[in-house]
């Protein structure tokens, strides 16, 4: 590491203009850190850095010496000057361990390349831009609060990393080995070993949202490869619990490495993991870890933007592609080796546009193995159109018989679709207007998708940038968990997590409106098996249930239940193969996950039948089973 550092330090020193003062070099995570005491001269020899970061396979990030930074309250005045009044700066807070300055504005700033050198130029502070979102969001601001107050330790782990990242190659041959440990021939705790002889990364680590105690609830974390110690590196695709809910137990037990995210991810990760403790706790269910493990886990985190190239061990590079499943939600390119092999990891993606999001990337530099959900390989889900038009017919009918509406949904991606929908349609009058109720934690992830508008749909992006929210529409009232009053009042949407009624407030209001005909229930989203919104879709309409007090209660449903297909974050059986048809390279390897057995046999035969027709003509396709290794190199 020394003479690495020592060759990287005189090359620097080389390249870089003398004036420029450089003080010292860390490794700060996947970066190369420059701290210099005058960095207007660095700003000025871009083209150098862009250089040195080819050179050296690095990326660079240039920090001013704190020496050299200007006063606080002389910066926020040169900060608001360069940004300028159009783009109303908010608020300006200052991480003085990393040289952050972070600047709340509530426009989107243009030219923020141009005025980032800027800033960095006359006041030697490294500015980070954030939309204010137009909707307070408490997990937002906790988030940045607890990264700032504990910026020193994060500082050192972020050291200790680098340390690890940076470190020589210590095998010249090497292999490519992939084992199951959930998520496979199954929905739910998805998580992925990938090993190489210099490293071990975790792909997801979920929980199994029809499980809510024992073995079945986490992936299979017991096998001799799965050593704490050894675990280079976590990579979370997206913040459903499925895939990130477990994360937090490594911490518990001893990990001490980053995660890498998207911001999004981040943030409403956190929000999902916290509301996991309470509804366990609420329910009397053992809890898997603690408040203090999410906290810990926030500051090993690394945000990474779509399509940044990024060292994440000696070996692996780490690529984010857009997914179009939910805000933030990435497919994972591993780039292994000198071009050992490739790998995208493509977690649950969408493979078509819908309101909210674009539909997942598909040009990737090379695929040599693919491993890809199958949630809907053995179907066709209705055009948006035609599921539209259901919604709003189920929604007319309902209402106009005195009747009230429940829509369980999961509180990240699918609530914000259907939020949109519902104000589109009562805009336009085609449903009669009626009170749209937002319980438990929808309003603060709301808030967070508001804060991101460059994740979101060019459409929804675009209003955003306007000032005009479709989530702070009048049509839509925010409530605190379950209102009997409003489960026995007037006609009325609730929209309520979770949308596989396994938990939370859609259980108490389907409770409550269960044993009247007039009420409907519609689900939007996977029922997983086991849960009771699957029993419900498979006709069951008897069940036994536990009140709050402890009592067992008989239900019988004697509301309308329906499904409305098209609104899913996850891609049908078309949109499946028309995403291996268009990828841009051609994966030697094709191995499904993240579906029930059944389907993805079936989804497999097709592949099989249709390889000619989809340009795979000699890809292997691989069902594993849990705890299968498949060695890949």
């Amino acid at each position: 590491m020394v003479d690495k550092q020592e060759n990287s330090l005189l090359l620097i020193f080389q390249e870089l203009p003398k004036e420029a003062e450089v003080t010292r070099l860390e490794y700060e995570g996947p970066y190369l850190v420059i701290y210099v005491k005058r960095p207007s001269i660095i700003t000025n020899s871009f083209d150098t850095i862009k250089k040195l970061a080819k050179i050296l396979k690095k990326r660079i990030v240039v920090r001013a010496d704190p020496s050299v930074r200007k006063n606080k309250e002389e910066t926020a005045e040169i900060i608001r000057q360069l940004v300028g009044e159009e783009n109303q700066v908010t608020n300006v807070k200052f991480d003085e361990i990393m040289g952050d300055v972070i600047v709340y504005t509530k426009r989107p700033v243009s030219k923020k390349d141009i005025i980032n050198q800027k800033i960095l130029a006359e006041t030697n502070w490294r500015p980070v831009f954030v939309k204010q979102p137009p909707m307070q969001s408490k997990m937002l601001e906790t988030v940045n609060a607890h990264l700032i107050n504990e910026a020193e330790y994060r500082l050192q782990v972020l050291r200790q990393f680098g340390e690890r990242i940076h470190r020589h190659l210590l095998f010249k041959n090497n292999y490519v080995r992939v084992t199951a440990l959930g998520g496979f021939s199954e929905v739910g705790r998805s998580s992925v070993l990938l090993e190489t002889k210099e490293s071990k990364i975790l792909l997801d680590l979920g929980v199994n949202p029809s499980s809510s105690w024992g073995e079945e609830l986490f992936p299979r974390l017991d096998i001799d490869q799965v050593n704490l110690e050894e675990l280079d590196a976590v990579i979370v695709t997206h913040a459903h619990l499925d895939h990130c809910g477990m994360v937090p137990l490594l911490f518990k037990y001893g990990y001490e490495g980053p995660v890498y995210v998207t911001k999004p991810t981040r943030d409403i990760m956190s929000l999902m993991q916290l509301d996991l403790l309470d509804v366990a706790n609420r329910e009397g269910e053992p809890l898997p870890y603690s408040a203090k493990e999410v906290r810990k886990m926030l500051l090993h985190t690394i945000t990474l933007d779509y399509e940044e190239v990024t060292d994440i061990t000696p070996d692996i590079r780490l690529t984010f592609y857009n997914a179009g499943h939910i805000i933030g939600s990435a497919m994972a390119h591993l780039h292994i080796g000198d071009g050992v092999h490739n790998i995208v990891y493509t977690g649950d993606f969408k493979f078509g546009r819908t309101r909210l999001l674009e539909k997942a990337n598909t040009e990737f530099p090379r695929v040599d193995t693919l491993i890809m959900e199958t949630t809907y390989g053995a179907q066709y889900q209705p055009s948006r159109d035609e599921a539209e038009s259901e919604l709003r017919s189920l929604i007319t009918q309902t209402i106009s018989r005195s009747g009230r509406i429940l829509i369980p949904v999961l509180a990240v991606g699918r609530a914000q679709e259907i939020m949109i929908v519902l104000n589109e349609m009562m805009k336009k009058k085609e449903i009669p207007e009626v009170p749209i109720y937002i319980t438990g934690i929808l309003d603060e992830i709301t808030a967070i998708h508001s804060a991101y508008p460059d994740m979101l749909s060019r459409e929804i992006k675009e209003a955003l940038y306007n000032d005009e929210n479709p989530f702070t529409s009048e049509h839509f009232h925010r409530i605190e968990g379950f209102r009997e009053d409003i489960a026995k009042g007037e006609p009325s949407i609730i929209l309520a997590t979770s949308g596989m009624l396994n938990g939370g407030a859609s259980v108490e209001f389907f409770k409550a409106m269960a044993d009247d005909p007039k009420n409907t229930l519609i689900f939007v989203s996977y029922q997983a098996q086991g849960t009771l919104g699957r029993k419900l879709k498979n006709g069951e309409r008897k069940f036994q249930m536990i009140s709050k007090e402890g009592k067992v209660e008989n239900i019988e449903v004697k509301m309308e239940v329906k499904s409305v297909e098209g609104f899913s974050g996850h891609s049908d059986k078309k949109q499946l193969k028309a995403f291996i048809a268009n990828l841009s390279s051609k994966p030697k390897n094709i191995i499904l996950n993240h579906g029930e057995l059944e389907v993805i046999r079936g989804f497999a035969r097709e592949l099989e039948k249709d390889k000619r027709y989809l340009r795979i003509p000699n890809s292997e396709i691989i069902v594993p089973q849990l705890l299968d290794s498949i060695r890949l190199v």
